[in-house]
């Protein structure tokens, strides 16, 4: 019997959403960075600062960004961990980890990427104090299992961040519902040639387990203090988790 999952509002074989979210990826890789500016009026920029503060990175530290697409986080981790930490940049798409890795090496920062599937990481037990992933854990098949590969590889006292569209505040639903499958694919169009990627980033986002939901899936594979920080009216959340 063959596995069913979700790819937005479209049910498929799991081994068919690995290569369509594979294919979203391939397509909007190079206006990645432009589109999210973009779609979000640039808040994601804020909402990135904020992970980046809630992670508190020092020097030493031993970091992974999971699904760390053009290296934003990265970027940041690599100058906080400093010369004598570990920042590893990894994504499961091919594009996107090219982009982040010259977008680094552009700006000077030479730091260890590799292409790598979340829900089977290639790290030792216990290696990592902290484990991000941003705007990621949508587009995976199996996100428990992905969670307790994360905390796997989290040592004792390690944080992971998660930052993820979210359920947004009730007021806000219709008009975001609007701006989400009208004016969002139109703007993949135009600015990247590509309204089927922006239609299917609207439908994932509303796939996604809400806030609560999220927070017990953290709590279920072993994580401990989970708690989450709603930004702009919960368009975006960011949960954080503690391995004890």
């Amino acid at each position: 019997m063959t596995n069913t999952t979700h790819f937005g509002y479209e049910t498929v074989k799991e081994e068919d959403k690995v290569r369509k979210v594979a294919e979203v990826f391939h397509s909007v890789a190079a206006k990645y960075d432009v589109m999210n500016d973009f779609m979000s009026a640039g808040l994601h920029r804020v909402w990135k600062a904020f992970t980046i503060a809630q992670a508190g990175i020092r020097p030493g530290f031993k970091v992974l960004d999971i699904a760390g697409g053009t290296g934003d986080l990265s970027k940041a981790f690599a100058k906080q961990a400093g010369p004598t930490g570990e920042v590893w940049l990894t994504d499961i798409n091919e594009s996107m980890l090219r982009v982040g890795r010259d977008r680094l090496l552009n700006k000077g920062i030479v730091t260890p990427t590799t292409l790598c599937d979340a829900e089977k990481l290639p790290f030792p037990d216990n290696y990592f104090d902290r484990v991000s992933v941003a705007f990621g854990l949508r587009n995976m098949t199996h996100k428990d299992v992905a969670l307790s590969e994360m905390r796997r590889v989290l040592k004792p006292g390690g944080k992971l961040l998660v930052l993820e569209f979210s359920k947004v505040w009730e007021p806000l639903k219709k008009p975001y519902d609007i701006y989400s499958f009208s004016v969002l694919p139109w703007l993949g169009q135009k600015v990247a040639n590509d309204a089927d990627s922006y239609r299917y980033l609207a439908e994932s986002i509303r796939m996604h387990p809400d806030q609560e939901t999220l927070k017990k899936m953290m709590e279920d594979v072993g994580l401990e203090r989970v708690q989450y920080y709603n930004l702009t009216a919960g368009v975006a959340a960011l949960h954080t988790g503690i391995k004890m």
